[in-house]
């Protein structure tokens, strides 16, 4: 099993617009295979990172997670939705296996 952490820089002007970004992802991850376990917007502190935190069984099924992701409707609506509002100013991926477990 791997978690996929995603760290979001994001215009803290917009910070609406990711929380849109965030629930509209909470129903269409789980939908394509992946184990979410949340998607995280700024509250204290830094105002402009946000976190996505979800679980996938390796990084095959991520490909086909993703492939699942880019053909659903709200998943193609929500890639247009943060090109088009620009509340997206950087994204990271990184892969981590639990070592504690």
């Amino acid at each position: 099993m791997l978690t996929c952490f995603i760290r979001y820089h994001i215009d803290p002007t917009k910070k609406d617009q990711f929380m849109q970004y965030a629930r509209n992802w909470g129903e269409a991850i789980p939908r394509c295979g992946g184990d979410l376990i949340g998607y995280y917007a700024p509250h204290e502190g830094s105002s402009t990172l946000a976190y996505g935190v979800y679980n996938i069984e390796s990084l095959a099924a991520y490909e086909q997670y993703r492939a699942r992701l880019a053909a659903d409707p709200l998943g193609r609506e929500n890639y247009e939705f943060a090109q088009k509002e620009k509340f997206l100013l950087r994204e990271d991926r990184t892969f981590l296996k639990l070592a504690s477990g």
